[in-house]
């Protein structure tokens, strides 16, 4: 089954020319050219990946992003976003959006960041439908002589527990709600705890790419992160910063 994509974009022959480099890469596209329209589309029907414009008539693509990861938290959305804007960059990954991608971008480079965030959708979608169809209570207790089965389905550092099964994370028997790309991220510094990465490390191991000008890309995560984890933003004690190098989990930061 092929994944659907929504562009909200109100220059209409960009829209255009995204769907048609998108459709190569066998994807169904819906284009919207209003910010109401789009928010919409986005709020009643099922999509793989969104691509949102910031600057839209009607609603904005900032407020639409809002609106979207409180009624979607697992909705994955990547930005896009003029050269010249920084401060809407940054608005738009601290209000939830996966990525961005800045005006005007390559094809290429467009269709490797669909790719990895799709990536990212099919695997939650297959953890969620491995749950679905795991065995019942009797055939649990069938296959309970059986050898266990050697597949990780949980990590656990400290009080800092991740459940893959559910794409849950708990601190401190809380549970913490995350965006797909958020969860991808803690997973990832959990297996490899007190590791410093940089930036472009992190790039690489969470998102799938590596592309100059886009650690704000980082850097707004670990600030959610952190502000959905941490006790005092200013003073972490769970992902720290590593001045020069980058951002690390702190192992014992967990064990308080």
């Amino acid at each position: 089954m092929k994944d659907n994509i929504l562009i909200i974009e109100d220059e209409i022959d960009i829209a255009k020319l995204i769907k048609v480099h998108l459709s190569e890469l066998d994807l169904n596209c819906d284009i919207c050219t209003q910010g109401d329209e789009g928010l919409q589309q986005a709020l009643t029907k099922d999509y793989q990946l969104i691509l949102l414009d910031v600057m839209l008539p009607g609603i904005n693509g900032l407020d639409i992003c809002r609106q979207v990861r409180q009624e979607k938290p697992l909705q994955s959305i990547i930005m896009l976003t003029s050269k010249t804007s920084e401060i809407d960059r940054i608005l738009g990954l601290e209000l939830g959006a996966d990525d961005y991608m800045t005006k005007p971008f390559s094809i290429r480079e467009l269709q490797a960041r669909v790719r990895s965030q799709l990536r990212r959708v099919h695997a939650i979608t297959a953890k969620n439908a491995s749950e679905i169809n795991s065995p019942s209570h009797e055939e649990k207790s069938v296959k309970e002589a059986e050898p266990a089965q050697t597949e990780q389905t949980s990590t656990s550092i400290g009080q800092l527990q991740i459940d893959h099964r559910f794409h849950q994370v708990t601190y401190k028997n809380k549970a913490i709600n995350l965006t797909v790309t958020e969860f991808e991220l803690i997973d990832f510094f959990c297996k490899h705890p007190d590791q410093v990465f940089s930036r472009t490390q992190l790039l690489d191991g969470v998102w799938g790419y590596h592309h100059n000008g886009y650690e704000h890309t980082v850097n707004s995560h670990i600030n959610r992160l952190r502000s959905k984890l941490e006790e005092d933003c200013t003073e972490p004690k769970i992902i720290q910063t590593v001045w020069g190098v980058g951002y690390k989990l702190n192992s014992a930061g967990v064990m308080l």
